[in-house]
């Protein structure tokens, strides 16, 4: 029986804290040689702790100089934290050379690093093209693990940046890029309700909704402000929370992702165990404020996937579901519904980690008046799948497209299926008309020991007749034969474009991306377009977890047909490669070594966008 005694409470959160501990320690270090005129910026906010915290920005006075083209400029801010011995598996620990304390001179960017915004410029035809200008690096917190930010960004809009291990939400300031200001701080003593952030989703007002995946801070029964009472196994655990923040981070409500009967106990497993079985580990999050409705994706209880990445103790600590929320009153969402994804033809009961509703990591939604569908992904199912109407009081989901039918498209070396493909970014075109979706590709032996897994990358659905279908959808892909080659039916997605990301590599894919919702017009200024002519993905995961990635950001072109080619004049300043490497000895901030870039944004100052 868990206690909820006050001195519990103060221990559990205590322990908590000490995740945040390394925040004591300080970075130092001068500016690297390879970045000799590197001037700095710093900017702090105070936390509701009493206790300062900072972006120092380190502007690359020549890469600026460079860029003074006379054209306004366009920026990719990419959220990375840093490397170290921190992120080695821990089957991988016996390896190290020497024993853990002495062996640390010999592991590769030992000591934790500063975690950082890196500002590269994006305007195609610059000089400084594909140069990181500025790394906004944070403080004193370290080993934040940077995760997502919002989707989308638009003018105006606070920067909302997760810190999955901190549990700390930022919010930064950049209408003055390439500098950043630090407007604000989300602690875990802010959150007590939710844990491990994942995601955010800004709304028209500025506000945002982030989704905590974790269950609160402290195990056993938690209440709310809203009148909910849960209980929770606890810091990482289940059931997770959605909240709302403002635009300083301020903390607006806290609601319980939990439903009051509890979810299905067979396929929502919790460890420690819960009274009441729990699938809630909201991941995935956008919404239609036109319509007044949210969604959010089921992942995974956090803290188990990260402890045994290779063996997860059990498979159904992935999650099937999606939820549906009513957003009316925006600081007191309501549950509306909670789906169950069906397995697909590919299910098989001896491996039901791959079956096609397992961990569902995000949800996307559609984006014109005249549609109210979404789609949602499965990472480890390998599928898309679609609702028509998520206004509905139990929307009705249904498989349109699995991986394997993608799979030859990235790379004619890859067999046909789905599974296991670790899926991360999905997202539907402002114009409704494609579907851009990022695989990491599948780990060889995933599927057994003669499995060579498969080559990720980024590929592009139509989805535009599943659409004019309306809620008349005839698409279903429950053949195998769907399963590789897409589905029969007239109105079922098909692929309009494909790129390999690091071919004939299993697992070496994106996991993230954006797109650029951006293009210059005829007054100079950059405006909003329905139609991205170009993609930015990021191949990092969660390093403890076992995907790793190579800590690549690549640029890809995108053709109104839905044509996919990798950008190669995006490269890499100190390789000459395609895609900018975070794997590197130097930075703006210092000699810290290799980086993890986990989310990106195309981003505009104020002053150059209308």
């Amino acid at each position: 029986m868990w206690s909820n005694s006050p001195r519990w409470r103060k221990t559990v959160i205590g322990a908590a804290a000490s995740l945040l501990a390394v925040g004591a320690l300080t970075y130092s270090g001068a500016n690297s040689p390879a970045y000799a005129d590197v001037k700095t910026f710093v900017d702090s906010a105070k936390g509701s702790d009493g206790k300062q915290y900072w972006v120092k920005n380190h502007l690359v006075t020549s890469q600026l100089k460079a860029a003074e083209d006379g054209q306004r400029k366009k920026w990719l801010l990419v959220w990375a934290g840093d490397e170290n011995i921190a992120d080695t598996l821990v089957k991988d620990l016996k390896n190290l050379p020497g024993s853990l304390a002495g062996g640390l001179d010999k592991v590769t960017n030992a000591l934790p690093g500063p975690d950082f915004l890196a500002v590269i410029d994006a305007t195609e035809g610059s000089p400084a093209y594909g140069k990181v200008v500025n790394t906004a690096t944070v403080g004193p917190l370290v080993e934040n693990e940077p995760h997502h930010m919002q989707y989308v960004w638009h003018k105006g809009d606070t920067i909302y940046a997760g810190a999955l291990f901190a549990a700390a939400t930022y919010t930064f300031d950049v209408s003055a890029l390439p500098e950043l200001k630090l407007k604000g701080i989300s602690l875990p003593t802010n959150t007590l309700g939710g844990s491990v952030p994942d995601a955010y989703w800004t709304l028209k007002d500025g506000t945002a909704y982030g989704t905590y995946m974790g269950g609160p801070v402290v195990p056993g029964p938690h209440s709310y402000a809203n009148g909910q009472t849960v209980v929770g196994n606890g810091f990482a655990g289940s059931p997770g929370a959605l909240i709302r923040f403002d635009q300083t981070g301020k903390v607006l409500s806290q609601t319980s992702a939990a439903t009051p009967q509890g979810d299905n106990e067979k396929l929502c497993a919790n460890l420690p165990r819960l009274g009441k079985p729990s699938c809630a580990n909201p991941h995935g999050i956008q919404a239609r404020e036109d319509l007044n409705t949210l969604v959010t994706s089921d992942y995974a209880e956090p803290r188990n996937i990260i402890l045994d990445p290779v063996k997860a103790p059990s498979p159904y600590l992935r999650r099937p579901t999606v939820r549906t929320w009513d957003i009316s009153e925006r600081d007191k969402p309501k549950l509306r519904a909670v789906s169950y994804l069906q397995d697909g033809p590919r299910a098989d009961p001896a491996d039901p980690l791959h079956q096609e509703s397992r961990a569902v990591m995000e949800t996307t939604v559609t984006n014109l008046p005249g549609h109210k569908g979404a789609f949602a992904q499965t990472m480890q199912g390998g599928a898309v799948h679609y609702t028509p109407d998520i206004t509905a009081p139990n929307p009705k989901w249904v498989e349109v497209f699995d991986d394997g039918a993608a799979n030859k498209a990235i790379h004619p070396a890859n067999d046909s299926n789905g599974g296991g493909s670790n899926g991360g970014w999905i997202q539907t075109s402002p114009d409704d008309k494609y579907l851009y979706r990022a695989i990491s590709g599948r780990g060889k032996g995933a599927l057994g020991p003669n499995d060579p897994g498969t080559t990720g990358g980024v590929y592009v659905l139509d989805i535009q007749k599943l659409l004019a279908a309306g809620t008349n959808v005839k698409c279903k892909i429950d053949t195998l034969d769907e399963a590789r080659n897409g589905g029969a039916e007239a109105d079922c997605p098909t692929v309009a474009g494909a790129v390999p990301i690091n071919p004939g590599q299993p697992a070496a894919g994106p996991h993230w991306g954006a797109y650029d919702n951006f293009t210059l017009g005829e007054d100079g200024f950059y405006h909003e377009t329905k139609s991205p002519e170009r993609l930015a993905v990021s191949n990092y995961f969660v390093a403890r977890t076992g995907l790793d990635g190579d800590h690549k950001v690549n640029m890809l072109k995108l053709g109104k047909d839905g044509k996919l080619t990798l950008d190669t004049a995006f490269k890499d300043e100190f390789s000459g490669q395609p895609g900018i490497n975070f794997n590197r000895k130097q930075w703006p901030h210092g000699a810290f070594g290799n980086a993890k870039p986990h989310s990106e944004l195309f981003v505009i100052a104020d002053a150059d966008v209308k």
